[in-house]
């Protein structure tokens, strides 16, 4: 498998990928290490997280530098990400038992009625570069624990990531089948879902892909989890902190050089404070410093690979041309590796690229509305629903507005952010299900109804 390091194009050491033999002898010991991984205690499978958590935490350099080197991420983040998997891990760990413990519901008197959670077996995750640590540990964190066994297949541009990940959990003692990276690329995805012995699939990706894994397992009735695309809204009240929005909204758009799903796209401005944020906003993202990313200094890095850069620069101009009026960035830097500015265009027409697709670089577009309730139509006048975030100083009214935003979590007067203590997931062409949390730990548990009757109630 190929790799190119994005921000000075080198060409990296290739990574071999799996024969179909090696796929074949994955899937059977992953079925085969399911049998005695359901049966450990759960007691003994929250230790082991514990000791991935413990993993990450002493060496997180070594696997920062992994992502910064395959897809570019600025080592700072890099290192952010590495320390959030260590705890989701300890989240797992520390409340693994209180998620999964048995449901106790009443019925009849001289009968005890409870749900159990158990283990389904193999789940397939086909998880992308842009979180490629992230991603993975949010999935098999709770996965795993909850007694399954994972098999990952990575997107193709971080198969060191995915062999760094399977290191993760042999360092920490875990039976060599619990956890298996597959160094495939995706036209082995469709005849993996298809094998019989896969019980479930979860899926991070863009919407193209979440059709594809999402129609093979429905062919299939596996239970799926789909995190797909999003172009979230973050809507700017009149009564807002505007220097504070604009400050957190630079951040929330340029995370991971813009490469996130759940990254503010469509900023949506009252008209009240339009003016004020235009230029707050744009002072901050030209205050930005671009360049190499394992630099601790840098803000902004390359994008992960040139065609994916090239997709960001066509939908600026695409929307320019429709009349959109650009106020900062715009175009590729002219320097060795993918990099592409912090970009800002307002007067966005609604019907353009940058007002309907998803954006997935540093690419901000901005709208002026009369008041909340046109904000309101505005943000949710889009196929995905995954995140949100709304400004202004009066909390109730924010949640009454939260309320109304189609979508799968809303943050008022903060950026939207994953958290392992709560669920995650989008809605409309988003994706469905939810990963995190109590809920992400159920998603690929048998959820199973025992009804046992008391023989005093035969008689």
């Amino acid at each position: 498998m190929e790799r190119v390091n994005p921000a000075t194009e080198a060409v990296l050491d290739p990574i071999d990928e799996h024969t179909d033999t090696a796929i074949e002898a994955a899937i059977d010991r992953s079925v085969d290490t399911y049998e005695t991984w359901r049966d450990r205690s759960l007691s003994q499978r929250r230790r082991l997280l514990a000791a991935a958590g413990d993993e990450l935490r002493e060496n997180t350099m070594e696997y920062a530098e992994i992502a910064t080197r395959e897809m570019g991420k600025p080592i700072t983040e890099a290192i952010a990400e590495i320390e959030k998997c260590a705890w989701v891990c300890d989240h797992y760990a520390e409340q693994a038992d209180s998620y999964l413990a048995d449901e106790v519901i009443r019925s009849e008197p001289h009968a005890k009625t409870f749900v159990s959670h158990e283990p389904i077996g193999p789940v397939l995750a086909v998880m992308p570069w842009n979180y490629p640590f992230w991603q993975v540990f949010r999935f098999a964190a709770p996965a795993l624990t909850a007694g399954n066994t994972g098999l990952l297949k990575h997107a193709s541009n971080v198969p060191g990531c995915a062999k760094a990940i399977e290191r993760v959990f042999e360092r920490a003692g875990y039976p060599r089948g619990v956890f298996q990276s597959l160094i495939v690329g995706s036209d082995a995805i469709e005849g993996i879902i298809e094998d019989d012995r896969i019980r479930g699939v979860t899926l991070t990706g863009s919407e193209r892909a979440g059709r594809a894994v999402g129609g093979a397992a429905g062919r299939e009735l596996l239970p799926s989890v789909l995190e797909l695309g999003g172009s979230d809204p973050f809507i700017v009240l009149d009564d807002a902190d505007v220097e504070t929005a604009a400050r957190v909204g630079t951040r929330a758009r340029t995370l991971n050089s813009g490469q996130s799903c759940i990254a503010a796209k469509r900023f949506i401005v009252h008209e009240a404070v339009y003016d004020a944020f235009v230029d707050a906003f744009i002072t901050e993202i030209e205050s930005l410093s671009i360049g190499d990313p394992t630099d601790e200094s840098t803000d902004i890095g390359p994008q992960a690979r040139k065609d994916l850069m090239d997709d960001v620069h066509e939908q600026i101009q695409q929307t320019l041309r429709a009349g959109g009026t650009l106020e900062t960035g715009g175009e590729p830097l002219d320097r060795e590796g993918y990099f592409y500015p912090p970009t800002v265009v307002t007067d966005v027409p609604h019907d353009s690229p940058m007002g309907r697709e998803e954006v997935f670089g540093p690419a901000a577009a901005v709208f002026s509305v009369p008041d909340e309730d046109t904000a309101v139509e505005v943000a949710n006048d889009s196929t995905y629903g995954l995140g949100g975030s709304i400004w202004t100083e009066d909390l109730d009214r924010g949640e009454q507005l939260a309320r109304r935003i189609e979508s799968g979590c809303v943050f008022v007067n903060e950026l939207t952010k994953s958290d392992p203590r709560l669920p995650f997931g989008g809605v409309k062409q988003s994706g469905y299900g939810r990963e995190l949390s109590e809920h992400g730990i159920k998603s690929f548990v048998n959820e199973k109804t025992v009804w046992v009757q008391s023989a005093d109630a035969q008689e």
